[in-house]
């Protein structure tokens, strides 16, 4: 038997995708296209794939940070005790039985079939001793923050019966969820070494062959795969962060899959092209940009002003090719949130925007085109990453404030360092795209809010929030918490807290001539399956 304190922390907010570079060495990945298709016959007499992405981390490591995490998950690698379905369900994986009495004490048995891909076999212990090194990391610093979900609780693991018995700080409905999301993936770390790309090793469908670093990862069948066959004997990743270059690339046969095609003329362009089949799935993700509390952006009235300044219906519909949903609230509209409910007392209106600052008298008196603020010109920090159209959001909410004298330099960054950026609080405005329900339901999300976890987000601070947010968390009235996500988006809209773009369609695009069963998750952490196959 063994047991684990895991440290009772404020839920610390880090969903903001990440990136942590690799040093060290590579190997080359195998170039697998042909004149027709990027599917091509391996040495073995099996096939392969090429699958084009976005470089998020050079990491498989839950670890080091969400992004490697979710890469984990998302190259059929690593596996959770239980899985999103395609319908954001939380279903049993590792796991083949949870049971619970009172949403406090749940025992979970281990499935006795399943072993990592070298062999070893997966048991109860296994799994805590990940738990184990996960929440030590993140006491000592590290990004992944596994106490964001589940914080406060005890678990034992018990290998004869190959059970794991966690006892929850408090009412916890959704551990399904919870123990679902990447930060929760198993791997073997008899065989791991921290900061070695390629030694992490997990019980999924793929196993980690090769690397070039910031260029392409190649993966290989697991032979020891529990769920089923693999249909195919490997594939190679080439990352490439350009819409166009991976609609360009799926078109000339280099690669079979790609995500998230962004540019409204590529997606008509292969929409219109039988040979293609795009997959994707509507207002899973927000796109939004965080204010800094601590800075200029304290001041209401200009926070204010700047949602008044910014018309998102345009830039959804237009600035971006219609890719986002225009909305109000921060929990999107296509969910049951009570969107419906809400009223937004900042309508795009740019002439009341200039009439706000001009009556409260943030004005320019210097003549050099920039209002001031307590004889401070107003020049706000704003970062940006090319994901998602994040940047052309930005890009467009600058060229408008620049306009009416709101001073703004706006800087495209990497991953990595907007998360530093973050937690050290060096910005004024930064903007994000995350998965609004990442366990399954978004109270995780909403706690980025909470002024226990802003920290990173910007220090928005609100005692009203805080108690709505601390009655959510523990609530198991489904009436009262639907209540709840009403009452604390208003508030977050009221207080002109964050910019509120829009909510986005993540999408799978494949040649639908050699691959077939691919899919589009509402939860995008899951990517490769073993669904996956040659077409026949």
């Amino acid at each position: 038997m063994k047991a684990k304190k895991i440290a009772a922390l404020v839920l610390v907010a880090a969903m903001t995708l990440s990136l942590v570079a690799c040093g060290g060495s590579s190997s080359s990945s195998s170039d697998s296209s042909s004149s027709d298709s990027s599917t091509s016959t391996s040495s073995s007499g099996g096939t392969t794939f090429t699958f084009g992405c976005d470089y998020f981390s050079e990491y498989i490591d839950p670890s080091v940070n969400v992004n490697s995490a979710w890469s984990l998950v998302r190259f059929g690698v690593g596996e959770t005790l239980f899985a999103f379905d395609i319908d954001g369900v939380a279903q049993e994986n590792l796991c083949d039985e949870a049971t619970t009495d009172d949403y406090i004490t749940w025992t979970l048995h281990i499935r006795n079939d399943v072993t990592f891909s070298n062999g070893t076999a997966l048991t109860a212990s296994k799994v805590t001793d990940c738990w184990d090194m996960m929440y030590e990391k993140e006491a000592a610093g590290g990004a992944s923050v596994p106490s964001q979900f589940l914080s406060g609780a005890t678990y034992t693991a018990d290998d004869s019966t190959n059970t794991i018995t966690i006892v929850c700080e408090g009412t916890t409905t959704n551990l399904k969820g919870i123990l679902a999301y990447p930060y929760f993936a198993v791997i073997d770390l008899d065989v791991y070494e921290e900061g070695v790309v390629d030694s992490v090793v997990g019980t999924g469908p793929y196993v980690l062959d090769s690397y070039e670093e910031a260029t392409s990862k190649t993966f290989v069948k697991n032979e020891n795969y529990w769920n089923g066959e693999v249909p195919y004997d490997g594939y190679t990743a080439i990352y490439m962060s350009d819409s166009t270059t991976k609609a360009m690339a799926i078109q000339s046969g280099t690669v079979d899959v790609v995500e998230n095609i962004t540019t409204s003329s590529d997606l008509e362009t292969l929409s219109a092209d039988s040979t293609y089949t795009i997959v994707s799935t509507a207002g899973g993700r927000l796109a939004n940009t965080y204010f800094n509390f601590q800075g200029l952006l304290a001041n209401d009235t200009l926070r204010q002003a700047i949602q008044l300044a910014i018309d998102d219906e345009t830039m959804c519909n237009v600035t971006v090719g219609g890719i986002y949903t225009a909305g109000v609230g921060v929990l999107p509209s296509s969910m049951d949130f009570g969107s419906e409910q809400l009223t937004d007392p900042y309508e795009y209106d740019l002439d009341a925007a200039v009439a706000l600052l001009d009556e409260a008298g943030i004005v320019d008196t210097d003549g050099d085109g920039v209002r001031e603020i307590d004889g401070e010109n107003i020049n706000l920090t704003y970062l940006a990453y090319e994901s998602r159209q994040l940047q052309t959001f930005a890009e467009a909410v600058s060229t408008v404030l620049n306009s009416i004298g709101i001073g703004v330099d706006y800087q495209v960054m990497t991953y990595d360092t907007i998360l530093e950026a973050q937690e050290n609080g060096a910005f004024d405005m930064v903007t994000a795209n995350s998965i609004i329900v990442p366990t399954g339901n978004p109270d995780a999300f909403l706690g980025y809010f909470y002024s226990g976890n802003s920290d990173g987000y910007g220090y928005y601070s609100n005692d009203e929030y805080d108690a709505l947010y601390e009655e959510l968390i523990v609530s198991t009235d489904d009436d009262r918490k639907a209540e709840i996500y009403v009452e604390m988006q208003q508030i977050l809209i009221d207080d002109a807290a964050t910019i509120v773009h829009g909510y986005y369609n993540s999408s799978i695009t494949y040649n639908n001539t050699v691959i077939q069963g691919v899919e589009m998750y509402p939860l995008d952490y899951t990517w490769i399956t073993t669904d996956w196959a040659p077409v026949e």
